[in-house]
């Protein structure tokens, strides 16, 4: 029993995001315990589970009303943890994929989309503003450009320099220092040096904050804080990214 919950533990991304990394995947991984060995489950087939609740969650968040936002709150937790749980599953019974992984990150694009686009509509059908309608729209569309300009960066950067995309994995190779093994004080430790991930407003926050937002039904505060934070980082990761294209090719000269 110990074995299995220390190979799955390892299963775990090393470097996860906010909510995922202390809360859906440690749950995710307590699932797997139960899944891993069940060969009809595969990990494609929890990705398209998640996805396919994600999908329900957006009805329900279209229905409106507070039983069916809380509802809709639990399916995108329950989403969440199934996304953590289909790259772990693959992990433990090493059976990673490109296309396994194209179609997580496939779907996880599609249905933050779906979520806030659902909830545009129902701060729209609570105000009869358009205003939540355009903070969503801009919401989705930096949140977007955010994985772009990382796409349109490594695209050029491995034009110049075919080894770039190894150079760059081997760059974000982070070694665990925390989790079982670990003792009392690394682990609360790591608790609290990840809490200051909650401010990069990925995945993982919008699990938590479109969950939060739903329950206590204030989905136009929480749509200013998606759009002004997406503007934010889509900005920000655009210019750095710029940048780097800019400083690896004056390097490239000089050399």
């Amino acid at each position: 029993m110990k074995d299995k919950i220390t190979r799955l533990w390892a299963t775990k991304t090393k470097d996860d995001e906010w909510w995922s990394s202390f809360v859906t995947a440690p749950l995710a991984i307590a699932a797997n315990y139960f899944a891993v060995d069940v060969p009809a489950i595969t990990p494609n087939r929890i990705t398209a589970a998640s996805f396919a609740i994600a999908v329900v969650a957006s009805i329900g968040i279209l229905a409106g009303g507070l039983g069916w936002f809380v509802a809709a709150a639990v399916l995108i937790q329950i989403s969440h943890v199934l996304d953590c749980m289909d790259g772990q599953m693959a992990r433990y019974r090493k059976v990673s994929s490109p296309f396994g992984s194209y179609l997580d990150r496939l779907t996880d694009q599609v249905q933050v989309t779906l979520w806030f686009g659902a909830v545009g509509y129902a701060a729209y059908a609570q105000s009869l503003s358009a205003v939540p309608v355009f903070l969503a729209m801009i919401g989705i569309a930096f949140y977007g450009l955010r994985g772009y300009v990382k796409y349109i960066a490594l695209e050029i950067e491995t034009s110049l320099d075919p080894d770039y995309p190894a150079k760059l994995a081997q760059q974000r190779h982070r070694e665990p220092s925390a989790g079982l093994g670990f003792g009392a004080t690394a682990n609360v430790k790591w608790f609290f040096c990840e809490q200051p991930k909650i401010l990069d407003f990925d995945e993982g926050v919008f699990v938590f904050m479109l969950s939060a937002a739903l329950i206590l039904d204030q989905l136009t505060p929480m749509l200013w804080i998606f759009a002004a934070s997406q503007v934010f980082w889509g900005a920000q990761k655009a210019w750095r990214h710029g940048m780097n294209i800019d400083a690896n090719r004056k390097l490239s000269i000089q050399k």
